[in-house]
């Protein structure tokens, strides 16, 4: 189970990475949102650890899961949203005032 979820996790990565390095800025964008989820779901992984309950709830030390990758992802998950917003109303303003989103014939992200 462990290898398929790095495999799923490095696939994830790989695409993301290669969307983003496009000149398309749409698909940077969706390359951006692959990669926030590759990261998020790496963070989960690795603080999956022996821990047979849920946090937050009333177990015996020792047997509760671990809930920093739980806060951790959940500031990821806020964080990359508003990060998406910025972009995409970039995005909307340079499609708007460039009629295109190649960055090659964005004249102005050269200067």
């Amino acid at each position: 189970m462990e290898f398929l979820t790095a495999l799923s996790i490095g696939a994830l990565f790989g695409i993301g990475i290669f969307q983003v390095l496009r000149r398309n800025l749409i698909r940077s964008a969706i390359g951006l949102i692959l990669l926030t989820n590759a990261v998020n779901l790496f963070l989960l992984s690795a603080g999956a650890y022996d821990g047979f309950v849920p946090a937050y709830v009333n177990a015996p030390p020792g047997t509760a899961s671990d809930a920093l990758p739980q806060a951790l992802i959940l500031t990821a998950i806020v964080i990359s949203m508003g990060a998406t917003a910025f972009m995409f109303a970039v995005m909307i303003v340079i499609s708007g005032r460039y009629r295109t989103s190649d960055a090659d014939q964005v004249n102005g992200l050269r200067q």
